[in-house]
């Protein structure tokens, strides 16, 4: 019997309003909700304003110095002047990880055009997993879909473990 890997994940939303008490954090609450239903062991959920230093400098922390080995954040991914969520990320990237956001993005597509407007990103820092969502509750649950079977694959591989990428599913 193979080894493996529980999720410990952090979801942080991006919102201006939401920081300021304007907005309730739905999209976050939804992505809790989700992870809950996989059986993560560690959630927690941080509202953060859009602000790029301090979104890089939250990812490097829960990366680094917490068991995060999956960090979700929601919100500014789009074409904004304030949408700073791809670039922040980028910063607390060791490495890009586009197959999620690539994903992600393709699903979409197929329900509407306006998923060419994301800008979402995907990556790892360390052991660490960050991917990047859309503010909309529902667009979350939607791409959260698309790569909710590829997550514990992917955590066995980031802590070194787990057989074959190329394994067939079922």
């Amino acid at each position: 019997m193979s080894e493996t890997v529980g999720i410990r994940a952090v979801v942080i939303t991006l919102s201006d309003s939401g920081y300021a008490g304007r907005r309730d954090d739905e999209s976050g609450a939804v992505l809790e909700g989700l992870l809950n239903e996989l059986g993560a062991e560690y959630v927690e959920r941080v509202l953060l304003p859009d602000e790029k230093p301090l979104l890089s400098e939250k990812l490097m922390h829960y990366a680094d110095r917490t068991p995060a080995n999956l960090i979700l954040t929601t919100g500014g991914t789009g074409f904004t002047s304030r949408d700073v969520t791809p670039e922040a990320s980028k910063m607390a990237f060791d490495r890009e990880a586009p197959g999620f956001a690539e994903a992600m993005r393709a699903a979409s597509l197929a329900k509407t055009p306006h998923a060419m407007l994301s800008r979402a990103v995907s990556g790892l820092r360390g052991a660490t997993l960050i991917i990047n969502f859309p503010g909309s509750p529902a667009a979350c649950r939607e791409q959260f879909e698309v790569i909710r079977e590829a997550l514990p694959h992917a955590l066995e591989k980031l802590a070194d473990m787990g057989g074959d990428c190329a394994r067939v599913t079922t």
